[in-house]
């Protein structure tokens, strides 16, 4: 049996990663369509959210590393290198990349568990999927990469099938949170650990104002100079900002069941690499 496999099966793989899954993701049927979430500063039905969140990804996928690299100007790698150091993957073990994007994470995951391994690169968005499946591509890494079109709150695979499951950049944009972090526990083997790297609260003196003023005045200008689109950034601005802080996202992991819950400031708590593990 291959060791991503859920005890309760006898397939040698956790269910549905094999290429690119219908655009129909699953949908998370605990809240009501009608309750009211934020998107950025405004607020839309709870059964809108994930529309309005897949058209900016649909806007942006084209461009959105290129995007990373200027508006972080590189230091976005050296958080993921970060986060890729925290994963505790060993070869032949099997990861799991939510809100996967453009497979970055995915990419040094797949280094880390090698050809007996597997590793899961998994959106909601299908754009965002089609390119990080292209750059994987290219990059010679698809012996032991699957994908899957998957919502974060509801994920189509068995109990207990990944020994590290990561979401990098892609928690805040989630309609219910309590419901993604639950969904993946549960997909954690005992023993195995989750990895929230997000977009945080400054905790440097006077770094707040001055990342407010990049934040709002900036990214929205960038976005329309080289992406063709300022409305995107300015709602990828407005979401870090309605993000819970270090120590509320904590509790919140403690809530949906990880023990051990803990977090690391990075860029003066600008980013923030959350851990917590399933026992």
């Amino acid at each position: 049996m291959h060791p991503g496999a859920s005890r309760r099966r006898t397939a040698g793989r956790p269910r549905r990663m094999t290429g690119l899954m219908s655009e129909n993701a699953p949908q998370n049927p605990r809240r009501r369509h009608t309750d009211a979430v934020d998107f950025g500063y405004k607020e839309v039905p709870a059964g809108e959210k994930a529309k309005h969140v897949r058209a900016v990804f649909d806007s942006v996928a084209d461009k959105y590393d290129l995007m990373n690299d200027l508006m972080s100007a590189g230091v976005h790698r050296l958080w993921k290198r970060y986060a890729l150091g925290q994963t505790g993957l060993r070869p032949g073990q099997a990861a799991l990349d939510v809100a996967g994007g453009t497979g970055d994470l995915a990419a040094g995951m797949a280094a880390q568990v090698g050809e007996r391994g597997l590793v899961v690169l998994s959106d909601i968005n299908a754009a965002m999927l089609e390119v990080g499946r292209n750059r994987l591509l290219d990059r010679g890494l698809m012996r032991n990469v699957r994908f899957s079109l998957a919502n974060a709150e509801c994920l189509p695979f068995e109990d207990e099938s990944f020994d590290c499951v990561t979401i990098g950049f892609g928690l805040r944009n989630v309609t219910d949170k309590p419901a993604a972090l639950a969904s993946m526990r549960r997909v954690l083997k005992p023993g195995g650990r989750l990895l929230v790297l997000e977009f945080s609260k400054p905790v440097v003196p006077g770094l707040k104002p001055v990342y407010d003023v990049y934040s709002f005045s900036v990214l929205p200008w960038l976005g329309r100079r080289v992406a063709g689109d300022s409305d995107s950034y300015q709602y990828l601005a407005e979401s870090i900002r309605r993000f819970p802080d270090q120590e509320t996202l904590r509790g919140m992991m403690q809530d949906a069941g990880l023990e051990d819950c803990r977090y690391n400031n990075l860029s003066g708590g600008i980013v923030a690499l959350h851990k917590g593990f399933r026992y």
